[in-house]
């Protein structure tokens, strides 16, 4: 296993549309899985897309904290890492909420970002089985925040005010009450 290098804002792998996995239970993909999880443990992040690690490829891991969901106003029971192969999102209703995000991949920034607040997902696991599964809250956020890296999307990107991107130390010593919720 190995700990990946994350590609930051700027760089080409992230502008462009990642390609659908033809195969998860190969390998190569296997392999890459344990790569990006392993990754995501050493920077201590919540989500992490493949193109994040300069693979093209329409895949991501993710966890969400309970105390995180929490602080939405859902359950505070964890959801375990979860990888998602060539995933797909369908809002279930037009609310958006905005919250603010930070990204691996956008070291040291931070700004609100509207995301649907209902939607169901569905991709393949590591053996090739479809899942899906509704989210709301904060799950909901992480995997649309996630999923759009497969799409050449930065959360900037998503901003509706760029003037609100701040330095993550400056929010967090001077910020207006809004959580920080961290890739």
């Amino acid at each position: 296993m190995a700990i990946l290098k994350i590609a930051r804002m700027g760089h080409p792998v992230l502008k462009a549309r990642a390609e659908p996995v033809p195969d998860p239970k190969s390998k190569e993909i296997q392999w890459l899985v344990r790569d990006m999880v392993e990754t995501l443990e050493d920077v201590g992040g919540i989500g992490l897309a493949a193109p994040q690690v300069h693979v093209t490829k329409r895949i991501v891991i993710f966890y969400v904290p309970g105390e995180r969901r929490a602080a939405s106003g859902e359950p505070a029971e964890d959801i375990p890492l979860t990888v998602l192969i060539n995933p797909e999102i369908e809002p279930l209703s037009e609310e958006k909420a905005a919250g603010v995000e930070a990204c691996l991949s956008v070291p040291g920034l931070a700004g609100p970002v509207p995301r649907f607040t209902h939607i169901r997902y569905r991709a393949l696991d590591l053996h090739g089985r479809m899942f899906e599964r509704e989210a709301r809250g904060y799950h909901a956020r992480v995997v649309q925040h996630e999923c759009d890296h497969l799409d050449g999307i930065l959360y900037p990107m998503r901003m509706t005010d760029l003037s609100q991107l701040a330095f993550v130390e400056e929010l967090r010593r001077f910020g207006d009450g809004q959580k920080l919720e961290e890739e």
